[in-house]
């Protein structure tokens, strides 16, 4: 797969752009793991352009995480263009275009995939960026606003003439937010369209080394992203690139290894923010990692992990837990 000069080779597997989950630290641990690309948090065009300094922040990219991509939304045409060109001055390997997040403070308003209700806005908007950078521009969005307008087929060819480089598909729509098994068979329609000539991108229940394997074969997209099943699980790159590559799990890490990943993560956390929002921050990937999984009586220690507001009381638990009940 190839956007822009960027050639991915065969099989490229992204990490997708997720709100307070694909900050630095987080974007190169997957890195690490073998992502082919990541993306950034969300950042909104109209926070952009007035510069409010928690979305500044968010152009921060690092050599090592190279290629990277940033992801832009909003729903006036001027400010998406302003914030694309502010993006394309911090130096990403790509922009991209968030016609799909459906949580309501973003498409409730409009954006995201509120987006998908305007669709000559969303053309217009995607047109006029494309437009005014001189980095791919790629769009990412979903079937359609609800079960009655699952528009992403003939939408596609639209974006598609627009000028976009590649387009990342959610195999969802607005109203079933992350309910439900993602529709595949919609986004393997849009790929083997014959009038599509981009990179289609499939997002959506890419959990296991063997469900990406499936989606490759059986609808033959150009790439997968892969969003939820990599929080407190970045080492899910490595286990489908290596499955995708011999046909085989990679040798399993060890309960140590994962839990020095999530020891850093701690660490970057508290060092890229302060101790109480670092703390903050990572209860996500606590509360989500597989590292915990099958501990007899489990739950008491667990709402402790997560209620912990202090890094010494957080490790004294992790580190009680990796002592006296995982195997290492």
């Amino acid at each position: 797969m190839k956007i822009g000069d960027i050639d991915f080779g065969k099989y490229p597997v992204l990490l997708a752009p997720m709100e307070d989950v694909t900050d630095p630290s987080f974007r190169l641990l997957c890195k690490e793991f073998g992502a082919d690309m990541v993306y950034t948090e969300f950042i909104s065009s109209d926070a952009l352009i007035r510069s409010i300094n928690r979305t500044r922040q968010k152009l921060t990219i690092s050599k090592k995480e190279r290629p990277v991509a940033m992801q832009i939304y909003g729903r006036e045409t001027d400010a998406m263009v302003e914030a694309a060109q502010i993006c394309e001055a911090a130096q990403p390997d790509i922009l991209d275009i968030n016609f799909g997040c459906p949580v309501k403070k973003v498409a409730g308003k409009g954006a995201g995939a509120g987006m998908l209700k305007d669709i000559p806005k969303m053309l217009e908007i995607t047109a006029a960026v494309v437009k005014a950078v001189q980095i791919p521009v790629t769009v990412k969005t979903r079937l359609g606003w609800d079960h009655e307008s699952k528009i992403i087929v003939s939408l596609a060819e639209q974006l598609q003439d627009c000028g976009i480089a590649a387009l990342t598909i959610h195999g969802r729509t607005r109203s079933q937010m992350y309910t439900g098994e993602a529709d595949w068979a919609l986004i393997g329609e849009v790929k083997n369209n014959p009038r599509i000539h981009i990179p289609i991108i499939g997002n959506g229940d890419v959990t296991t080394p063997e469900v990406a394997y499936e989606k490759f074969n059986r609808y033959g997209i150009d790439a997968i992203m892969v969003g939820r099943a990599s929080i407190g699980r970045p080492w899910i790159f490595r286990d489908i690139k290596h499955f995708l590559k011999y046909g085989e799990h990679a040798p399993a890490l060890s309960s140590k290894e994962k839990l020095d990943v999530l020891y850093r993560q701690i660490q970057e956390s508290i060092d890229r923010l302060d101790e109480y929002r670092g703390i903050l921050h990572i209860r996500r990937h606590l509360a989500t990692t597989p590292v915990f999984k099958g501990i007899p009586n489990f739950k008491e220690t667990r709402i402790a992990m997560l209620r912990a507001n202090t890094k010494e009381e957080l490790l004294k638990i992790i580190k009680d837990v990796e002592i006296n009940q995982l195997d290492q």
